[in-house]
């Protein structure tokens, strides 16, 4: 009774295609992390300051500096706490969407959609990898 090869070939494609789910969020969560960095970098000293010659509001980008490493690296627990900090983002981003006029509100609608491709990406990464495989706890029938 020893289960055809099919079966198990079929295991070994879907734990393949979680693994490449898993290297994918990982992709959107960094590349969204650097971007949304430079673009608060440039919006507040360069493309649309508050005030002339830069603001101090460019330091906003400091604490997204702070799970740079561990999201680089992978780390389910960076990706759990970094999530509640992309909220703070986002919140930016719909106030100052709503309230801002000319390049200012184009940058924040950038931040937000930014800043959620970040949030979700943290939050199904850490699900993605909070759930052990499919059939990992199953023996083989003998």
């Amino acid at each position: 009774n020893s289960p055809s090869p099919g079966t198990w070939e079929a295991a070994r494609n879907c734990c393949h295609e979680a693994s490449c789910m898993t290297k994918q969020l990982i992709l959107c969560a960094i590349v969204s992390l650097i971007s949304l960095i430079f673009l608060c970098l440039a919006w507040e000293f360069w493309l649309a300051p508050v005030r002339s010659g830069g603001s101090a509001l460019g330091l906003k980008a400091l604490p997204l500096l702070l799970p740079l490493f561990g999201i680089l690296h992978g780390r389910r627990y960076t990706h759990q706490w970094a999530s509640f900090l992309a909220l703070a983002y986002i919140t930016e981003g719909v106030v100052r969407a709503t309230s801002d006029v000319g390049t200012s509100r184009w940058l924040a609608v950038a931040e937000l959609v930014l800043a959620l491709v970040f949030f979700l990406s943290c939050i199904f990464y850490a699900r993605e990898t909070g759930k052990p495989p499919v059939g990992a706890g199953d023996t083989p029938p003998a």
